[in-house]
């Protein structure tokens, strides 16, 4: 899960970067934005998923 953490805080602070430098392009930016959020938690989650397969499948 600190992968994941690592990922989302790369998309926001990606984000804050991409207003300072075209602040007209807010809302696009904003719907990428979310989409690399969830695209992140959900590997994170598909991992953990894994991971608790692998523990307790054996």
């Amino acid at each position: 899960r600190l992968s994941s953490g690592a990922g989302i805080g790369t998309v926001f602070g990606s984000l804050i970067i991409g207003y300072a430098r075209n602040p007209s392009l807010k809302q696009q930016l904003f719907s990428y934005a979310i989409v690399g959020f969830a695209l992140s938690e959900a590997m994170g989650l598909f991992c953990l998923m894994v991971a608790f397969l692998i523990l307790f499948a054996m």
